[in-house]
């Protein structure tokens, strides 16, 4: 009886562990290194701020307005909670009028997660290199921009937690961005110094010397 108890006690210590084992729930796409990178992501994502980030990478034809929150409760009993689960499905059907495919769905645990975590910035990240015209096959796009997109959340998740991640991509896309604003606000301060400020200056300068 002692024994039982012993490995229930064991199991229950460890399926926990065995749940979180792997990230990548379904995958129709994704080549053996693409695995690895998301695999070691979710991993320190996990060690790091305890939430797990799955990845189903599905070729499934799902059918306009297809409920890919519904979808998501197939792999209830291999999620281990708190998590966030990032959904590809390239030939999903957006519109049938317009023949386009492709959807990303980020479905949390909880509503608290979604405040982690910028929706729009991830997707972003995980479309916008399928829609790139470049020398890369449709296949390698996809491999690369699950990637993107799930570095993207895991980045997210753990810069709201004030945590730096070692295993993510370098976000290009981002810094760009940044590099942009900060040209703009230059930008603007010089408009505001040249048309307000500088003859604004001139005037009280001129009025001292007569």
């Amino acid at each position: 009886m002692f024994k039982v108890q012993v490995r229930f006690a064991l199991l229950a210590l460890l399926l926990p562990l065995l749940l979180n084992a792997t990230p990548i729930l379904k995958d129709d796409i994704l080549k053996p290194e693409a695995s690895k990178l998301i695999e070691k992501m979710a991993d320190e994502l996990f060690t790091k701020t305890g939430i797990n980030g799955y990845v189903v990478a599905t070729n499934e034809n799902f059918p306009e307005r297809f409920n890919l929150v519904e979808y998501s409760k197939k792999y209830e009993a291999e999620l281990s909670k708190p998590y966030v689960m990032l959904i590809f499905a390239p030939n999903a059907v957006i519109t049938k009028k317009s023949g386009q495919k492709g959807r990303v769905a980020l479905i949390p645990s909880s509503k608290e997660l979604t405040a982690l975590y910028d929706k729009s910035d991830v997707m972003d990240a995980t479309i916008d290199v399928i829609a790139a015209k470049d020398k890369n096959s449709i296949e390698d796009k996809h491999n690369i921009g699950v990637v993107q997109g799930f570095s993207e959340l895991a980045d997210q998740i753990a810069s709201s937690k004030n945590i730096e991640m070692t295993t993510t991509l370098p976000n290009e896309t981002r810094t760009i961005i940044g590099v942009l604003q900060v040209i703009v606000i230059i930008g603007a301060l010089l408009v505001f110094w040249m048309f307000m400020f500088r003859p604004l200056y001139m005037r009280i300068k001129n009025g001292k010397q007569d």
